[in-house]
């Protein structure tokens, strides 16, 4: 195989119009099982107790408490599989195949039963409008498990270089982590300062949250499929507060650009995809639009940030 084939298979092309029904279904999938982990884990600041993450064959919520015990749930998308395990070693499996939400949510909720950890949800999703409730939602059925897999393989990709860029930061940050909300792969960089309260108003979330969320001030990227004003996939950096000087300020690679609609630098996908070297073509737009919102803001870079990792203690 070409190096140029292998890297195109490594950063798949991933066409909004050709999977966007796929992605509508997946969305409440995430949503239904993230709300699984919401419900049972304690709060954590910044709502990071509701994230999946990224692992080697899909999606998981991590390990979930339950009384003593613990499940997980997670989604493989190499064999089509959404797989529940629990500490003392029982399982369930349902396919990931087209189905309607309301199909999936009543199976999950049965198989969380079988295993004696029942979870009850509020049974909406956020985030969207118009937000039908899970158990009614059959408008939803689709699944093509060739996009899914693609979607998934550009979130490890995505999850790695975004590794390497988060250990150059030594300040608060965030864990890399997928928001089934919003349906992004995400990091954030805070400066220590806190921030005025946000406005809220997003569509079916509750404006408490967006404001504890948002809490402190934070230069914030990561990866969206796209949908809206945006009808592609991206790579995207916004800061909040949104300092002067921040939409003017120069970003890479020359495809980058600041989107006066939804107030954040965006880059195409493709961008990153075709590029003869996507690592660093990602981690240029990272680091720039960071240093955008850093610089405007005259955070204390120098006690934030380190130039090189520690030796690896060998």
């Amino acid at each position: 195989m070409s190096q140029h084939a292998a890297r195109i298979e490594t950063w798949p092309s991933l066409p909004l119009a050709e999977w966007q029904d796929t992605y509508a279904t997946l969305h409440m999938w995430t949503q239904i099982v993230g709300k699984v982990r919401l419900i049972q884990t304690p709060w954590v600041n910044h709502s990071w107790h509701v994230p999946l993450y990224v692992t080697s064959r899909g999606l998981t919520t991590s390990p979930i408490p339950h009384g003593q015990r613990t499940f997980e749930i997670a989604f493989d998308f190499v064999d089509h599989r959404l797989v529940v395990t629990t500490s003392d070693g029982t399982s369930r499996t349902l396919a990931l195949a087209p189905r309607a939400v309301a199909d999936f949510y009543q199976d999950l909720m049965s198989a969380l039963a079988e295993l004696a950890v029942p979870v009850r949800i509020h049974a909406r999703p956020n985030e969207v409008d118009p937000a039908i409730p899970f158990a009614q939602d059959r408008e939803h059925t689709a699944y093509d498990g060739e996009y899914a897999n693609r979607f998934w393989r550009i979130l490890l990709q995505t999850d790695r270089v975004m590794k390497t860029f988060r250990a150059r930061f030594i300040g608060k940050c965030s864990p890399i982590h997928f928001f089934w909300g919003s349906f992004d792969l995400a990091l954030t960089r805070f400066s220590g300062r806190t921030a005025p309260p946000h406005p809220g108003g997003v569509p079916n979330f509750p404006d408490w949250v967006a404001r504890e969320a948002y809490s402190h001030e934070v230069s914030s990227c990561g990866f969206w499929p796209g949908g809206g004003p945006l009808p592609m996939p991206v790579f995207y950096a916004y800061a909040y507060p949104e300092p002067s000087g921040f939409a003017t300020a120069p970003a890479r690679p020359a495809q980058a650009s600041y989107n006066t609609d939804l107030h954040e630098f965006v880059l195409p996908y493709d961008a990153v995809r075709t590029a003869a070297s996507p690592d660093e073509t990602l981690l240029a737009f990272l680091q720039s639009t960071y240093e955008a919102a850093a610089d405007n803001a005259h955070w204390d870079r120098a006690a934030l940030e380190r130039e090189s990792t520690p030796p690896d203690g060998r």
